[in-house]
């Protein structure tokens, strides 16, 4: 059980996990949330599209259609691995479950998968998903023959080890859409438990931000000197609590103006300051985080969402 993450969290937690993020049409401000309750969220449910090509599933999910009103899902993972965020809050994606489901990923008690379900949309003792789970839909046919490409799989595990990371769940807080409504088969062509198995190993070592390539991803820059990163890893706490006068310090203040979060009157400079200090806590600040997480001291998930240029 958690709060939602707020938009800046959300993507600052994907980014920092090298995530190939696409920002949609006014997606932090596009949910369904004047129809129901949004949170507390439990977990992360991933489905299938039913359909081919980025674009035409990214406007599908974001418009939905008259049946069903967008958005239908939080963000859209295209076969190239690229995910396509296009709501935040309330989203017509998950319907009506077995609430015996909802209890077993809470819990995270089960073994290889949650109980078959025995619930859906329309069932007297269905719970609300909506409400409950973060969704996204991944652009495949669900005909059991359409591929799914490396990159793909590879941003599923991504998005969900993200996800869980930023809240401190386990794997088995990621389900897929046939786990949860007795009607559903999505998403066909892998299995579940085989995905939480990667998403397990993930956990088990620290968000890297490599992603599949430069910009965006946070990983490496697209042809040339694969051993030279595109953004400076982040060089620990303890590096910004001395006496520290490093260009990576100016790298970061940089990057700090540009996002808008500048207490400068003077530099940025070499010398870390308690301009740099205060800067910093705005940034935080914008991401979401509040309190003692925003104390202005850089950490790892908020360093690698600021995305500091390699200096040597």
């Amino acid at each position: 059980m958690a709060t939602p993450l707020t938009a800046d969290r959300l993507l600052a937690a994907l980014r920092a996990e090298g995530v190939d993020v696409v920002e949609h049409e006014a997606w932090r401000t596009h949910n369904r949330n004047h129809k129901g309750a949004w949170g507390p969220v439990h977990g992360v449910m991933i489905h299938h599209t039913v359909s081919s090509g980025s674009a035409a599933s990214v406007e599908l999910c974001h418009r939905g259609h008259a049946t069903l009103p967008g958005p239908l899902c939080h963000g859209v993972i295209d076969k190239a691995g690229t995910v396509h965020l296009v709501g935040n809050g309330r989203a017509n994606h998950a319907g009506g479950g077995d609430p015996a489901v909802l209890e077993r990923v809470i819990a995270e008690d089960y073994g290889d998968r949650p109980p078959a379900p025995r619930e859906h949309d329309g069932s007297a003792g269905a719970v609300d998903g909506n409400a409950r789970f973060y969704g996204f839909e991944c652009v495949n046919l669900g005909d059991g023959e359409d591929p799914w490409p490396a990159a793909q799989l590879d941003a599923i595990e991504r998005v969900s080890a993200a996800i869980c990371r930023a809240h401190g769940w386990g794997a088995r807080s990621v389900v897929g859409h046939l786990e949860w409504s007795d009607w559903k088969v999505d998403p066909r062509g892998f299995t579940m438990p085989s995905l939480r198995e990667r998403v397990a190993a993930r956990l088990r070592a620290p968000a890297s931000g490599a992603g599949k390539g430069g910009g965006t991803s946070g990983g490496r820059p697209a042809g040339g000197d694969v051993s030279t990163p595109s953004h400076h890893p982040f060089p620990g706490a303890a590096f910004f609590t001395g006496r520290t006068s490093s260009p990576v310090i100016t790298a970061m203040g940089r990057r700090l103006v540009a996002e808008g979060c500048s207490a400068y009157s003077v530099g940025p400079g070499p010398r870390w300051t308690e301009a740099d200090r205060r800067s910093y806590a705005a940034w935080q600040r914008k991401l979401g985080f509040r309190g003692g997480d925003a104390d202005g001291v850089p950490g790892r998930t908020s360093w690698n969402a600021l995305k500091v240029p390699y200096t040597k």
